[in-house]
């Protein structure tokens, strides 16, 4: 089951993602297993740090899908 991220305002930066659930406990370290290739966006390896990502992309990291939501729309 992917955790759903809440998207406020038209984008979030991958590397902001990562740091925002948690899955990094920083944005130098977000940045390091993005430049590895250890991030996926919508299922392909996504290499560019402040990729900007936009409701109903997932991004996958760690045996952990998160799931991006327009604002609002977390039932």
């Amino acid at each position: 089951m992917a955790v759903q991220l809440e998207v406020r305002g038209e984008f979030i930066q991958l590397d902001q993602v990562l740091k925002v659930t948690g899955l990094c406990h920083s944005g130098g370290f977000a940045h390091s297993v993005i430049e590895a290739g250890e991030v996926s966006v919508d299922g392909v390896t996504e290499k560019r740090k402040r990729a900007k990502l936009r409701p109903g992309q997932r991004v996958g990291y760690a045996g952990e899908t998160i799931e991006l939501v327009a604002a609002g729309g977390l039932d």
